[in-house]
């Protein structure tokens, strides 16, 4: 991780990212998040869009479905492996999830002044393997990419 970030994200981190090494293997975009209550790893999920033919799959939609039904969740952190689109911010903020941190947004900006705005506290870590990960699948899948972020 290179911007400074507790060492107690690395769990939650590394959930995601793994999440997103699977999506990849199965043929899907790699786009993984992970859901955590200090550093325990309630749930993981990847995008899954490809693989289930669903088109809200993504990524954040999958670690909180997996996630199951949470009492709150003011007190969680949402990891994922690339900035939330407009979607994924939506619920973000629907259920008051007060803090992101996302392994990059060199490949797509996301909805950072959005989520800012309602108090969410973002941090961006600019992981070079998502950075390098994403790149490739989007220099490869030009069309799938664009599927996904509704170009």
């Amino acid at each position: 991780m290179t911007e400074s970030a507790p060492t107690t994200d690395l769990p939650g981190f590394e959930a995601a990212y793994e999440a997103a090494q699977k999506g990849l293997s199965e043929g899907g975009i790699p786009i993984g998040a992970a859901l955590a209550r200090g550093t325990e790893i309630i749930a993981s999920g990847h995008n899954e869009r490809v693989q289930h033919g669903d088109p809200i799959a993504h990524g954040e939609m999958s670690a909180l479905r997996a996630a199951g039904r949470q009492k709150s969740y003011r007190d969680t952190t949402l990891y994922t492996t690339l900035a939330p689109c407009a979607m994924c911010t939506g619920t973000i903020i629907q259920f008051k999830i007060p803090r992101v941190v996302v392994g990059e947004a060199r490949t797509f900006p996301g909805e950072f002044d959005l989520l800012r705005s309602r108090g969410v506290e973002v941090v961006v870590l600019d992981d070079r393997r998502c950075v390098d990960m994403m790149r490739t699948f989007q220099e490869e899948n030009p069309e799938l990419w664009a599927e996904d972020i509704a170009e």
